[in-house]
């Protein structure tokens, strides 16, 4: 059994797509469009073929009430290694991009740093 995709509700679709494609190499589908529903989506797919769904419908609102909401917390992204956390969070730091919890080791053993991605989803980069 595995995960197929997840899924991810967004406000700016081309943003988000530009996003990960840019920073995380990944590729997007063909842009799907249901006119009856107004639903609009891409699925990424990564390298490893993980594939995230950014999706967008005129319909859903924004339920960021604080900090942290009930649901998925973050998206978990291996990077390899130590290096290419340090790059990979010091560029996005240095183009504008929240960072929420700076390159350390947790507790559980992680070497992680924490960013926002463009509408504040909690990206975990990791080794």
């Amino acid at each position: 059994m595995k995960i197929e995709h997840i899924g991810l509700w967004v406000k700016d679709l081309e943003n988000m797509r530009n996003f990960y494609e840019t920073y995380f190499n990944a590729q997007a589908s063909e842009l799907y469009h249901n006119t009856k529903t107004s639903f609009h989506s891409y699925f990424l797919t990564f390298s490893d073929g993980a594939r995230l769904e950014i999706m967008q419908r005129n319909d859903v609102i924004d339920r960021n009430s604080g900090d942290e909401i009930l649901g998925f917390a973050h998206l978990a992204i291996s990077l390899g290694s130590k290096e290419n956390v340090d790059n990979l969070t010091n560029i996005l730091v240095m183009e504008g991009y929240t960072l929420l919890s700076p390159t350390r080791t947790t507790g559980d053993g992680y070497y992680e740093s924490v960013i926002a991605d463009p509408e504040g989803n909690r990206l975990e980069l990791t080794i």
